[in-house]
């Protein structure tokens, strides 16, 4: 594996075949199949125990968290008995006061194989409670037993479940709902707010370090992040940790023959039309997504698309701890708008991807994870407020 600088200056030496938008998905040899599937099987053994495992630890240890992360509802719908959903309420809402609510949508990530709604009680507790959102965790089944376009559907009829539910509208303003989500579920939110069901009633989107072009190669997508060895620790690293992982997810997910610039899996090709006029993308700087991620804030900007082969952000370190950049230089940060549409970008500096969830076990270190808490506290509140703003002009 080359080292860091040498890593990203090798950007510039793209082969034919890392993007050519005509490529389709190549059929995975048996003996890998078998392995995949082998591990696929024995993380849906072992995840569930691990997951009450947790869930019950943080109750025993510390009640007070868990019940500020607590949802105030789960429920499910008959179309979808297999995919339970989680409903936040703000803390000091009452229920009987009549009032409605701006509604948040939300996401998992989690590859397409792996996740749960659980995994964003935190945020999503938090998030409603700052901002006096109804937040709703949605649930979609998962790969190898349901690939794509599965997801996307199951995220469709969420939605309309939810706006439409009876005991929810007494709580919800349906004139004013945005949907985000995480890496694979940033995906399926641009994925999803294609349809027309869904684009109809949805009215601003927040993907956050999304999937959004499966037509890059994985090995280019690493080379056009950044690396940053000053950092120390885990930032420190060569490789990005997702390298390990995305053969296995990808598998789970799509299947040979797919073509890969379809916009139901690779957003980026969408038209800006059809999604919902109002768009605010996170990337990290430090994650093979951010490129991918970039280019797509870009092109729903109207702004000129940087190259696949261009590094996203900066090679120096140039942000504090905690701290993120929001003015004065438009590789980390732009608003532009075009038409009635409002598009912002947001790149996180030194962060890598799933900073702002609880993946201390995989990153093992102090000091990252230190820095990530603070922005992660940071971003809610800034997506809090583009969003409260967005819906509220919308509604009016």
């Amino acid at each position: 594996m080359p080292g860091s600088v040498q890593y990203v200056a090798a950007a510039a030496l793209q082969r034919n075949d890392e993007y050519d938008i005509s490529r389709t998905v190549q059929a995975v040899p048996f003996w890998q199949r078998l392995k995949f599937a082998t591990i696929a099987f024995l993380i849906r053994i072992v995840m569930p125990p691990l997951m009450f495992l947790k869930t019950t630890s943080t109750a025993l240890f510390n009640p007070k968290l868990a019940a500020s992360n607590r949802p105030f509802i789960i429920k499910s719908y008959p179309t979808k008995k297999s995919l339970p959903i989680r409903i936040f309420l703000p803390r000091s809402y009452d229920v009987n006061s009549g009032i409605k609510l701006p509604v948040l949508l939300t996401i998992h990530g989690g590859g397409f194989l792996l996740g749960s709604p659980v995994d964003d009680d935190p945020w999503n507790a938090a998030f409603a409670s700052r901002h006096n959102f109804l937040v709703v965790a949605l649930n979609y089944s998962k790969g190898p037993v349901s690939r794509f376009p599965c997801a996307v559907y199951d995220i469709e009829a969420l939605v309309g479940c939810v706006l439409s539910d009876p005991s929810l509208l007494p709580f919800m303003d349906i004139s004013r709902v945005g949907m985000a989500g995480w890496s694979a579920g940033g995906g399926l939110c641009l994925s999803a707010a294609q349809l027309d069901s869904v684009r109809a009633r949805v009215h601003a989107l927040v993907p956050i370090y999304p999937v959004a072009d499966w037509v890059s190669s994985n090995e280019l997508k690493a080379r056009t992040r950044r690396y940053k060895p000053e950092l120390g620790g885990h930032r420190a690293g060569p490789r990005d940790y997702l390298m390990g992982m995305v053969p296995l997810f990808s598998w789970a997910y799509v299947t040979a023959g797919q073509r890969l610039d379809d916009p139901l899996l690779s957003p980026y090709f969408v038209p800006r039309e059809r999604l919902p006029g109002n768009v605010f993308i996170v990337g990290c700087e430090m994650d093979m997504l951010a490129g991918e991620a970039w280019r797509m804030a870009c092109k729903l900007a109207d702004r000129p698309v940087p190259e696949v082969t261009e590094a996203v952000g900066c090679q120096e370190v140039v942000a504090g701890k905690g701290e993120l950049i929001l003015e004065g230089d438009e590789r980390f940060s732009f608003e532009d708008r075009v038409d009635s549409g409002r598009y912002r970008w947001l790149l996180v500096p030194d962060t890598v991807h799933g900073f702002d969830h609880e993946i201390d076990v995989m990153v093992k270190d102090p000091e990252c994870m230190a820095d990530a808490r603070i922005k992660a506290d940071k971003l809610i509140s800034i997506v809090g407020e583009w969003l409260s703003e967005v819906l509220n002009k919308i509604s009016k």
